[in-house]
C-alpha cells in the first residue's frame, strides 16, 4: 500500500522554483532517504509532507491525504521529528511523554516507550539535563507516542558523536513504522534506508535501493585476488555469485581476496556532478 504521494510538486518563492516536478513514492512500512545538496530541496519538500507548506503546483498525498488539509485525526497518525526541539526543559521526561500521549487516541504508554528508545533510567530526569544523544532519543520518543503510521525524521543525527549515531540507527530500525528522512550522512542513509531519492538543484536525479543505484551510476564491483604467486582483477555485477565461483574452481589457492563494492557515496557524487553538468551547459 503507498502511504506517500508525490506527483510533479513544484515549488516557488517569488521568482526562485526550488522544487521542478517532483514526483515519488513510499510504500507502508519503507524507510526513504531524501539526499541531496544544500538548496536541493530536501526541507522544502519534507515541509510540504508535513502541512506546513502548500506546494506552487502538483499533487501529494499522506495517507491518503492532502497534507495542506489534515484534520486533527489525520495528523495524530503522524510523526515529526524536527532537526532541533529545545522546548519543555523543565519537564521530567516520563510525564512530559504521560501529558502528550493523552492527546492521542491509540497513544504508546510512557514506561514502553521510555523502554523502547532506552530512557528508562531518565525518567524522573528534567529534559534539559539529558546529554545530546538521550535528547534526541526523546525528540523520536515524542515523534512516536501516538504510533504514527508514517515518521518524518529532518536530519536526525546532525551533531550526534558516532556513538550516539549508530545507537540512533538501530532505533529507528526497530521501529514498525513508514519512515521518510532527509540527511547528509550517505552512511546513515545506506544503513537505514530502502530507498534512496537524490534530489539536485530541485529536481529528482535518482530513485532506487542504494544497491541498483550504485550499479546502475557507478558501475561493476571488482574482485581482486592472488593464485600461484599471480595477482588478478574482475569486474562483476555479481561479486558475491563470483566468488563462490572462484573459490569452488580454485578453494584454498586463493589468497589476498578483496571485494571492492560500489558505494552510495561513488554514486552521489557521480549524480551530483552529472547535473551540475547539465546545468552549467
Amino acid at each position: 500500500m503507498t502511504v506517500i504521494e508525490v506527483d510533479g510538486v513544484r515549488m516557488r518563492y517569488g521568482a526562485a522554483e526550488v522544487l521542478h516536478d517532483v514526483t515519488f513514492r513510499v510504500d507502508a512500512g519503507e524507510t526513504l532517504a531524501v539526499l541531496g545538496p544544500n538548496g536541493a530541496g530536501k526541507t522544502t519538500t519534507i515541509e510540504i509532507l508535513e502541512g506546513f507548506r502548500r506546494p506552487s503546483a502538483g499533487r501529494v498525498t499522506v495517507l491518503g491525504t492532502d497534507p495542506a488539509h489534515g484534520d486533527d485525526a489525520w495528523r495524530a497518525r503522524v510523526g515529526i521529528v524536527l532537526q532541533s526541539w529545545r522546548d519543555h526543559g523543565k519537564w521530567r521526561v516520563g510525564e512530559l511523554l504521560g501529558h502528550l500521549a493523552e492527546y492521542y487516541p491509540r497513544p504508546w504508554p510512557a514506561p514502553e516507550l521510555l523502554a523502547a528508545v532506552g530512557l528508562t533510567g531518565q525518567a524522573g530526569q528534567k529534559v534539559r539535563t539529558l546529554s545530546g544523544g538521550q535528547r534526541r532519543r526523546l525528540d523520536v520518543a515524542i515523534g512516536v507516542v501516538g504510533r504514527p503510521d508514517v515518521l518524518f525524521l529532518d536530519e536526525p543525527t546532525a551533531g550526534f558523536d558516532p556513538v550516539a549515531r549508530r545507537e540512533f540507527h538501530d532505533l529507528v530500525t526497530g521501529l514498525d513504522t513508514t519512515v521518510l528522512l532527509t540527511t547528509h550522512d550517505l552512511d546513515e542513509a545506506e544503513r537505514l534506508a530502502d530507498r534512496i531519492v537524490i534530489l539536485d538543484r530541485g529536481r529528482v536525479v535518482a530513485d532506487g535501493t542504494p544497491a541498483a543505484l550504485a550499479r546502475e551510476i557507478v558501475g561493476a564491483d571488482e574482485v581482486r585476488w592472488r593464485r600461484e604467486g599471480r595477482r588478478f582483477t574482475e569486474s562483476t555485477p555479481d561479486s558475491t555469485g563470483f566468488v563462490r565461483e572462484l573459490f569452488a574452481a580454485h578453494g584454498t589457492a586463493i589468497a589476498e581476496l578483496e571485494v571492492h563494492r560500489a558505494s552510495l557515496e561513488q554514486t552521489y557524487l557521480a549524480l551530483v556532478r552529472h547535473a551540475e553538468t547539465e546545468v552549467a551547459r
